[in-house]
């Protein structure tokens, strides 16, 4: 059970990250599936699309997500994960500022049918967002 987990964890950040197949979102998650991220939470694979998938994909056209390392156990599947990306889009509220960006995180996932059911995110994001608004702002 756990390793066919950690397939379906695997999937959403190759196939809806790298390979950006929404697709995969409508099929890994449900209407009940909830993601608790520094933004609050978010319902289901509308609200993750709209809310986050593309905005994030908007500023962040090339975004490339590695996924370092994962643990199993039972129905719950952690991954530890680092991206890079160019911000090159305004998907985010303000001006792209064109500067290269890294991220980390950790995804901690509750698998259950093959479906990804709650999630938790702890990441640098906001950080990184934060100091690319800040540069946007003092752009002439």
């Amino acid at each position: 059970m756990s390793h066919d987990n950690i397939t379906v964890v695997r999937r959403w950040f190759e196939e809806v990250w790298n390979q950006r197949r929404v697709e995969t979102i409508q099929e890994l998650m449900t209407g009940d599936s909830i993601c608790y991220t520094d933004d609050g939470p978010m319902r289901g694979p509308d609200e993750f699309l709209t809310r986050q998938y593309h905005p994030f994909l908007a500023a962040f056209p090339e975004l490339r997500i590695d996924v370092e390392d994962v643990i199993a156990q039972g129905d719950q599947v952690v991954a530890r994960w680092s991206a890079t990306a160019e911000h090159h889009g305004n998907g985010l509220g303000f001006r792209a500022t064109q500067e290269s960006v890294s991220f980390r995180g950790i995804t901690w996932v509750q698998v259950r049918d093959g479906k990804m059911m709650e999630g938790w995110q702890a990441s640098n994001i906001p950080e990184v967002v934060r100091g690319l608004a800040a540069k946007a702002s003092v752009m002439p």
